[in-house]
């Protein structure tokens, strides 16, 4: 029996799998705010999927970045109790198995190589935007290594662009994410209806998918989080054959289709290797 979480500012989801390619039954619970309540309410939950059959491994994908062992989250904003925990460490122990800690979306990257629309790509790049953006870089099936994790939000766009909520200027997650996107309009995303807005989204989205391009080289590249339901992808494939002068042929670019699964089947194929 496998364990996989996926743990949200917001939400917290938990499944079984009893293979180790297909998920049970997922489980959702609001992510409390102290941590001596979320390993408790997280132990409950696995030992109640679990139903008795001994634990192989657990994994999951944590809404941070991570210390360089991936035993702790170290700056989560939206649960802060939970940084500089021992997580992995209380998992194992009360679990009596292994943990695998990972970034989410790292985690929900995996997921799309593991069972999405990067299933058998070589090279996949997942992306999402939403609040704020991140992305990361799967490898034959795995996350390429890094030394400090992947930023793909605050890679510059124009040095002299709008304020980030990092505090640097110009990043792409300036230009397209939720947050910067609000408090530059005076109103949420879900209430802009402004074409001409969304066609400079669009535009600068295609700019920072044609520096991924030159960077990273990917095979495909999938796009997810609640922003993208207001991104055209069809402007920003346009944009992108537009700017682009140095790519014979550019990577395809999709959505992702994996709703709310993404992270918890990465975290799967994690757990399945980590056990094997």
């Amino acid at each position: 029996m496998f364990i996989v979480f996926d743990i949200g500012g917001t939400n917290t989801r938990v499944a079984a799998s009893k293979d180790g390619t297909t998920l049970g039954e997922i489980t959702t619970y609001s992510t409390p705010q102290k941590y001596s309540e979320g390993i408790e309410r997280l132990v409950t939950t696995a030992l109640t999927l679990a139903n008795n059959t001994p634990i192989k491994s657990i994994a999951g994908g944590l809404p941070g970045p991570l210390n360089k062992d991936h035993s702790q989250l170290l700056k989560a904003p939206n649960i802060k109790d939970w940084n500089n925990k021992s997580l992995k460490t209380d998992l194992e122990q009360r679990l009596n198995t292994t943990a695998h800690l990972e970034n989410d979306t790292a985690m929900w990257g995996l997921g799309e190589a593991f069972a999405g629309g990067g299933k058998g790509q070589p090279i996949v790049v997942y992306i999402t935007v939403s609040t704020g953006v991140g992305g990361c870089r799967i490898v034959n099936g795995a996350i390429d290594a890094s030394s400090f994790g992947f930023e793909i939000g605050h890679q510059i766009i124009r040095p002299d662009g709008p304020t980030c909520g990092c505090g640097g200027k110009g990043h792409l997650e300036a230009y397209i994410g939720g947050n910067s996107i609000e408090k530059r309009y005076g109103k949420s995303p879900k209430e802009i209806t402004d074409e001409a807005i969304w066609e400079e989204v669009a535009k600068h989205l295609a700019i920072g998918l044609l520096n991924t391009c030159v960077f990273w080289s990917p095979n495909s590249i999938i796009l997810g989080g609640s922003m993208m339901k207001s991104i055209s992808l069809d402007r920003v494939r346009f944009h992108m054959q537009v700017q682009n002068h140095i790519i014979e042929t550019l990577p395809p670019v999709q959505i992702s289709t994996l709703q709310d699964t993404g992270g918890l089947l990465g975290s799967l194929s994690v757990a399945s290797r980590g056990a094997a």
